[in-house]
């Protein structure tokens, strides 16, 4: 009996010390972000200062996610697995010490599940410990510098999305040494690693000798930095004129040259070359002569360009656009490209699981394969932890008269 009583006891006792541990027989709670009901992620942009047209990504993946949460799914859920997404998104001012100040804002006090699509080179590399450190999703980054891919085993948390500046360089400094072997080319860049890194890769194939002036800017200068190195520019001789700049430095870039006169080759890179950045710089000079001619590089389908308008998916990006943001310009490439960042990280979400958790996501991030209809067709979304580099695939586009026009072979540059 005495044994009895004594074995009744331990039960008791092991009982109580279980509902004393939280979680020791419940289900463990989910990460911070994730409800029954929804997935709060944040994302921090300018949407005020000189770069403040960036905050367009921000309403492209909104607008993504609006239709994302009504649309039923095939497993007749709307949302993802029947969670809807929520976007916050944080004002940074372009600034680092604010990109810092609003992540952890995010983070700590607002708990979100993951990062999504934080704009700015610097701006990025200013929270990448911090995010490692706290093991939050920094996904699909709105930069192409190399190191969110290169340096991928050594921050797991952090990757980046679009091609890398690198690459992009090497592109348009191939297609000047094939076409141009004689450029003088003369060379603004923003003053970070940024234009550092993209002016390398071009260097690397036109040769240094090329180059024969290079100006630099303080990154969100605005645009009353740039007449002085673009008239310095000009009074070098060059030919050729490569614009390594955020919108409103390159937008003023071209019209400064046209102004003074200066009728050089351009070559733009992907960041301050869309339909509407150009068609700005054509209504601020008052000619089409001041971007006519621009070449880029491009990776994602033109909304403004003739040859898409019957594209199935920029048909969707226009629909979207005038259900979920009416009074936005739908010939706009930097809508479509928080659309499709929105929807690379949605294919990743749901290949994380019906219960997601940070770390699935970012499994499921690093090993994503996958065709996406917003890219170059030929295209695909490909990572692995060995090489995590979403997007890999660019072709060369000429803007004329309102729209780019790709030519040349699509290339593979990772």
């Amino acid at each position: 009996m005495r044994m009895k009583v004594l074995l009744v006891t331990a039960i008791a006792a092991a009982a109580a010390l279980l509902v004393a541990i939280p979680g020791a027989v419940a289900r463990p709670a989910a990460d911070p972000g994730v409800s029954a009901r929804t997935i709060t992620i944040g994302t921090t942009l300018p949407l005020s200062g000189s770069a403040s047209l960036y905050a367009r990504i921000g309403t492209g993946m909104r607008t993504y996610f609006s239709y994302i949460n009504a649309r039923r799914a095939r497993d007749g859920q709307r949302g993802v697995y029947g969670r809807q997404i929520v976007l916050r998104v944080y004002d940074d001012q372009y600034n680092e010490a604010q990109t810092v100040q609003q992540t952890r804002r995010a983070v700590e006090q607002d708990r979100v599940f993951a990062m999504l699509g934080g704009l700015g080179t610097e701006n990025q590399q200013a929270v990448r410990q911090y995010m490692n450190q706290r093991r939050v999703p920094q996904l699909y980054v709105s930069t192409g510098l190399s190191e969110f891919g290169r340096l991928y085993r050594r921050n797991p948390w952090s990757i980046g999305w679009q091609p890398d500046y690198v690459q992009e360089g090497i592109l348009l400094g191939s297609y000047v040494r094939s076409t141009l072997p004689n450029a003088r080319v003369a060379v603004l860049r923003q003053n970070d690693d940024y234009g550092r890194e993209f002016v390398a890769g071009f260097t690397s194939r036109v040769g240094a000798a090329r180059v024969v002036a290079t100006e630099t800017y303080p990154r969100a200068g605005g645009a009353s930095v740039i007449p002085g190195p673009v008239a310095r520019l000009r009074a070098s001789g060059a030919d050729t004129f490569l614009v390594v700049a955020t919108p409103v430095e390159s937008i003023t870039a071209l019209v400064t040259a046209y102004r003074l006169g200066w009728r050089p080759n351009k070559l733009v890179n992907s960041v301050g070359a869309t339909p509407g950045f150009m068609a700005a710089a054509r209504t601020s000079a008052g000619s089409a002569d001041a971007v006519n001619g621009v070449v880029t590089t491009t990776y994602l389908k033109d909304v403004a360009s003739p040859a898409y308008q019957n594209d199935p998916q920029v048909r969707l990006f226009k629909r979207l656009m005038e259900k979920y943001a009416p009074g936005q310009p739908t010939n706009e490439g930097l809508f479509f490209y928080g659309m499709a960042k929105a929807d690379t990280f949605i294919q990743a979400l749901y290949r994380a699981g019906r219960n997601p958790t940070r770390a699935s996501l970012m499994r499921a991030a690093a090993n994503l394969k996958i065709p996406s209809p917003w890219l170059l067709r030929g295209s695909r979304i490909t990572t692995s932890p060995g090489s995590a580099f979403p997007i890999r695939y660019q072709r060369l586009a000429r803007y004329n008269d309102g729209a780019f026009s790709e030519f040349g072979a699509l290339v593979k540059t990772r």
